[in-house]
């Protein structure tokens, strides 16, 4: 079932997407991601929750790529709704950025390290999560030094010079968040660590 979602938002998000370069660009973490996981699933499994927020955050991304972060509907609904001055669906895009990799990094902190639950395990998955964000930003500040105006629709910063410091706190912002409140749900589905 969670595959044939991926499959569909993929499907979906191309036909007719507004630039395929940009969209290329948002989606291959999930063409990248996607088959890993398929194929540690038997050696690696994940949990239930990892799964369903992973596809969760795949359809985020399809989303974004299909429209660019800066034209989507729900994020122009969202501001004519508000009154704000921007397209946020790139602001929620990085809260889910946060989000969902801190519970995937703290899965496999915690069955494939020494590392238990607590203070040390949060700190590191939060840093983990921080230093990915940051990557992505280097990811397009490249891009716009090799294209240009080209990436204008891939950065999506709508004018906002401080777009990279907000995409950086939302990520940490979504990390936090996440392991503060999915913690105990996450603990009860998660097996023994795996032996070393």
């Amino acid at each position: 079932m969670l595959v044939g979602i991926l499959v569909v938002a993929l499907v979906w998000s191309a036909v007719g997407a507004r630039s395929l370069g940009t969209w290329a660009l948002e989606v291959v973490w999930i063409l990248v991601g996607a088959p890993l996981v398929i194929l540690t699933r038997h050696r690696l499994p994940l949990t239930r929750l990892v799964l369903w927020l992973l596809v969760g955050h795949a359809v985020v991304l399809c989303y974004g790529g299909h429209y660019t972060y800066a034209r989507t509907p729900l994020g122009d609904w969202f501001r004519d709704l508000f009154d704000t001055r921007r397209n946020d669906y790139d602001r929620f895009a990085h809260v889910v950025q946060g989000f969902v990799p801190a519970i995937l990094v703290r899965e496999l902190l915690l069955r494939l390290t020494p590392l238990r639950r607590g203070g040390w395990t949060f700190t590191l998955t939060s840093a983990v999560c921080l230093s990915v964000a940051a990557c992505f930003e280097f990811v397009e500040w490249a891009s716009a030094v090799v294209l240009g105006a080209g990436a204008d629709d891939f950065l999506g910063t709508q004018g906002d010079v401080w777009d990279t410091q907000w995409d950086m706190f939302l990520c940490l912002c979504g990390a936090l968040v996440a392991q503060l409140v999915l913690r105990r749900v996450h603990d009860r589905q998660l097996p023994e660590p795996l032996p070393g």
